[in-house]
């Protein structure tokens, strides 16, 4: 099977957050952050009533809602600050090889992946795993890189799935 198709910046863009969304490290990572901080906030709370012999409740309460509002709003800016470094990375280098057209041959062997630049083949035992959100389907072949293939350029993406899934372990 040969699936022509063309990668896109906002293809690249939505690998990106989708990996930052279902990568078990990613969530930890936010999860850290997203709760170490209004922790953070109420020590301040404490030590600010203690040093400044001021109000607990009064300290608490500002800092408690800053706490409450960095909860419900970093995942938001986290999501946010990650699109815009794609972004600018995408924008600082050479990335002919990685967006543009692309000739994908799915073959009893594995994949072979050619673009003007340069080729790339991996057996079916390279790829890990394969995944998908509403755009584009996702060949992992390590933990943090993946062939993009967009769905919008499959003609038959049920046939695809099938040979996928029997091919990958």
């Amino acid at each position: 099977m040969q699936i022509k198709y063309s990668l896109t910046e906002e293809d690249y863009i939505n690998f990106n957050l989708f990996h930052m969304k279902n990568s078990h490290t990613a969530k930890k990572a936010l999860k850290v952050q997203r709760y170490l901080i209004p922790i953070v906030y109420m020590v301040v709370a404490y030590v600010f009533a203690r040093v400044l012999d001021g109000s607990y409740i009064l300290s608490f309460s500002i800092f408690g809602i800053m706490g409450i509002l960095w909860i419900i709003f970093y995942p938001k800016y986290h999501y946010n600050f990650v699109l815009r470094q794609v972004r600018k990375m995408i924008k600082e280098g050479k990335n002919e090889g990685l967006l543009g057209d692309h000739l994908m041959t799915i073959s009893e062997d594995g994949i072979h992946d050619a673009n003007p630049q340069g080729e790339t083949k991996v057996s079916w035992s390279g790829i890990q795993e394969m995944k998908e959100d509403e755009r584009n389907l996702y060949l992992y072949n390590s933990a943090v890189s993946a062939y993009i293939l967009p769905k919008r350029e499959v003609l038959d993406l049920e046939e695809l799935r099938t040979i996928l899934s029997l091919k990958i372990n």
